[in-house]
């Protein structure tokens, strides 16, 4: 643990001391002292309101006792000030979701709606799967698919609890879906990745982090990025989403999408501060069109670290 009451150069010593290779990239990344404040700070608490069991206005009337205050940019989800989950109902009942606040934007900006054929390629342990469901009504189908055996029965049971009836739960490495030509309509790509966006919420991500995983994720975060552009229908929608911050698993990835296909990125106009993508970084530069992703770091918006890619398919 790191003492988030030390001062910012104590935070820094902590962090160069426990990986001093994570440092160095972090400080390529962001150097700002606010940066790494937040990257010690605790991270806030937020749930997700499942409109699938309860109105809104409802659920938020039962737990005004721990509301502190809205999500900005989702109108599902609330700060709260416990993470005391198991003590609450409605959590064990699956009308409200615990779920950081940063994770709900990619469902948001898959534009959807009831009647979709929809595929969540890494989809376990389920917070966007069922939030894709709420967005969808119960009406269409999502393939929620995840690679892990392991991480199957969690997803099962967050569906199963949430009340999502369109899921239908598959097992493969998402580089399969490839082949199904054309097939969704929208599909959300939430890739495995280094997780440095996560520091805050648990730091044993800074022990766990080096360059040569980072560089091995970004090939496979590229191999699914191609292989979910292949399944989506024309002008369909590819969202690509981290929890990391480093641009070889970010800009980098969105940039070989750009260079190897027709792809187009779209604004993602959402009342949330950001800051620009990388267009160049540690001798490497991306097309302009990488502009239009979102980057997030955890002192913008008092979350955790997060990337966000909306895509469009062009023939």
């Amino acid at each position: 643990m790191i003492d988030e009451s030390l001062d910012v150069e104590k935070i820094r010593q902590e962090i160069r001391s426990i990986n001093p290779s994570l440092y160095e990239r972090l400080v390529k990344i962001d150097n700002s002292d606010e940066f790494f404040k937040y990257m010690a700070k605790s991270i806030r608490r937020s749930i997700r309101v499942n409109t699938l069991k309860a109105d809104i206005d409802y659920v938020v009337k039962r737990l005004e006792d721990i509301i502190i205050g809205r999500v900005p940019w989702c109108n599902e989800g609330f700060f709260v000030n416990t993470d005391e989950f198991g003590k609450i109902p409605e959590h064990q009942l699956g009308i409200v979701f615990a779920q950081e606040a940063s994770s709900m934007i990619p469902p948001i900006v898959m534009e959807l709606k009831p009647n979709l054929k929809v595929l969540d390629i890494a989809a376990a342990p389920g917070a966007k799967t069922t939030q894709i469901a709420q967005y969808m009504e119960n009406k269409g189908c999502i393939i929620a698919n995840d690679v892990k055996y392991s991480r199957l029965n969690i997803l099962i049971s967050n569906l199963q609890k949430c009340g999502v009836l369109i899921a239908r739960v598959t097992m493969k490495d998402g580089r399969y879906f490839a082949r199904f030509k054309n097939r969704f309509d929208a599909i959300l790509v939430d890739v495995p990745c280094s997780n440095i966006g996560m520091i805050r919420k648990n730091y044993k991500y800074i022990k766990l982090w080096s360059l040569k995983e980072s560089y091995s994720l970004s090939r496979l975060q590229k191999e699914l990025l191609i292989a979910a552009y292949k399944a989506v229908k024309p002008d369909g929608i590819v969202v690509y989403s981290t929890c990391t911050l480093d641009p070889i698993e970010n800009e980098e990835v969105v940039d070989y999408l750009l260079r190897n296909t027709n792809a187009e990125i779209e604004d993602i106009k959402l009342p949330i501060k950001r800051r620009k993508p990388f267009i160049t970084f540690n001798g490497k530069e991306y097309l302009n069109e990488v502009k239009r992703c979102l980057r997030i770091h955890p002192q913008d918006n008092d979350t955790e670290g997060f990337f966000v890619a909306k895509i469009v398919k062009k023939v």
